[in-house]
């Protein structure tokens, strides 16, 4: 008897001995509870009769039933450690779950391409009912894009409240050892850069020309939108022209997550192991030390504003490879001498153009890309300095990094317009 017991138990640990660590508890214990119920019948047989079979019967299955519990448990577990990297998971619940067949008809096979980045490709689609969504899909055997997908999933989910400025979420899918994706409100004017640079950026193309007041009330919505995130301890770490929708009414809205952080503390910094995203927005002290703050996302915030002023990258490459253009440096020496609206996108320069506009945007820009740190505002004064509730003075003269980085690595003679 002892050795077909031993048989019986042998069958749901080669079954489930993927998930061993689940079970040994249980093992033990129903083991135990089976030798009982065997030894019992052997004592009490003649008063029993059949029915100590009976009850052996029932004992068994419920090991197999516990087996059973256990072994769901562990996969939605593992489920939800493949889809957040063993991040906390007590939102995913919340997230509506999409099935691929889903998508595949909502995009007619992912047929209408909306734009692609280096480890994901957005495609329009609409759902049966009707919504209109963006479905990001990241690229299948990357280990980088599911890193991202799982930090932009756990970011935008830990907030409480939808915001007016931050894209919305609709749902997320995984294919097993397949691609990943992230469901969205589909934002119908596409992203900021299509609408500030006159000429085609990564396969973006140009949608017209941005009205200053627009893109002062983009800075505006930026900002808000940062804020929240900031008082939210996460840091978005990827804040530039591409990252910003638009919608029908031109209200802006920061999308993609996928380098998104946590914080500790509001006012602290972290370390991060390695640098990402685009290095002509991210702050010196990212990519010399590997620290990064709430204040990370001012300076890239600061070089957005520079280029929604001029209307060009802020670096920009003439003639051949030994001459580039550091837009910052431009419009710091424009400012200094009294010449600001020299830095103006020239389409947007006519009778009607408020210089005092102008000279906001780039004073706030200036002070949001100083290299020290504790120069630069927060978001939330970043805020009050545009809507006039804060003082804006002329920002001082700061380093500028990439500038320097250009120069020591001899491949820059920068131009110089004043």
């Amino acid at each position: 008897m002892d050795d077909k017991k031993s048989k019986i138990l042998s069958v749901p640990l080669s079954i489930f001995r993927s998930s061993w660590i689940f079970f040994i508890v249980p093992v033990v214990v129903l083991s135990e509870t089976a030798s009982l119920i065997v030894r019992s019948k052997a004592s009490v047989g003649s008063k029993l009769g059949g029915g100590g079979g009976v009850f052996l019967g029932v004992a068994i299955l419920a090991i197999f039933g516990v087996f059973a519990w256990f072994a769901i448990l562990n996969q939605k577990t593992s489920e939800k450690k493949e889809i957040l990297g063993g991040d906390d998971d007590s939102f995913i619940e919340k997230v509506p779950k999409f099935q691929y067949e889903e998508l595949t008809l909502a995009t007619n096979n992912f047929s209408s391409v909306l734009g692609r980045g280096g480890s994901s490709c957005v495609f329009k689609g609409t759902l049966r009912e009707g919504t209109c969504v963006a479905v990001k899909r990241t690229m299948q055997g990357q280990e980088h894009g599911k890193r991202e997908f799982q930090a932009e999933l756990a970011g935008i989910m830990r907030l409480n409240v939808q915001n007016a400025n931050i894209v919305q979420l609709l749902g997320y899918c995984v294919v097993p050892r397949g691609p990943r994706f992230l469901i969205y409100e589909f934002i119908p004017n596409g992203s900021l850069d299509s609408w500030i640079f006159p000429h085609k950026h990564n396969g973006n193309q140009p949608r017209g020309c941005l009205p200053l007041k627009s893109r002062y009330k983009v800075a505006i919505d930026v900002a808000k939108a940062l804020s929240y995130l900031h008082n939210a301890r996460i840091l978005h770490l990827d804040v530039k022209p591409e990252n910003i929708l638009l919608d029908s009414s031109f209200q802006a809205l920061v999308s993609d997550f996928g380098l998104a952080e946590l914080m500790g503390e509001i006012e602290g910094s972290i370390v991060v192991k390695r640098v990402r995203g685009t290095r002509e927005y991210l702050a010196p002290e990212w990519i010399l030390q590997g620290r990064v703050s709430a204040k990370t996302d001012v300076y890239s915030y600061g070089m957005l504003l520079l280029e929604m002023i001029g209307g060009q990258r802020n670096i920009r490459k003439h003639d051949d490879i030994k001459r580039w253009e550091y837009f910052p440096k431009i419009v710091f020496d424009k400012m200094k001498a009294g010449k600001l609206l020299e830095a103006l996108d020239k389409r947007l320069m006519d009778k009607t153009v408020d210089e005092n506009v102008v000279r906001k945007l780039a004073y706030v820009a200036l002070w949001c890309v100083q290299e020290k740190i504790k120069l630069r505002p927060n978001m939330a004064q970043a805020i009050d300095m545009l809507e006039g509730r804060l003082p804006v003075n002329e920002p001082p003269e700061t380093g500028m990094f990439f500038l320097d980085l250009l120069v020591i690595q001899g491949k820059a003679s920068v131009v110089r317009t004043v």
